[in-house]
């Protein structure tokens, strides 16, 4: 067995550090690219539910949403699915 210097372990601890920054910096964009799909997708839906949405503003569309997600059928479907 030969024994390793401090200097190859600093070597071998800076690589490994490299390493799980590359790794988080995957696993991050790899989180946005699924957050944008997903809000692209759930974007895409409720469009298709709208009269007319290239002329409704984001806060129409919002006043809208938070409108129907504040009936009592629906707060109720909520608690239902959770």
């Amino acid at each position: 067995m030969t024994r390793r210097t401090s200097a190859e372990i600093q070597i071998d601890i800076d690589r490994l550090k490299n390493l799980k920054k590359e790794v988080v910096a995957k696993e991050k964009a790899q989180a946005r690219k699924e957050r944008t799909r997903r809000l692209i997708q759930r974007g895409a839906i409720l469009e298709q539910y709208l009269v007319e949405p290239e002329n409704l503003t984001n806060e129409e569309v919002s006043e809208i949403v938070k409108y129907a997600f504040n009936t009592p059928y629906v707060r109720e479907y909520m608690k239902e699915i959770r």
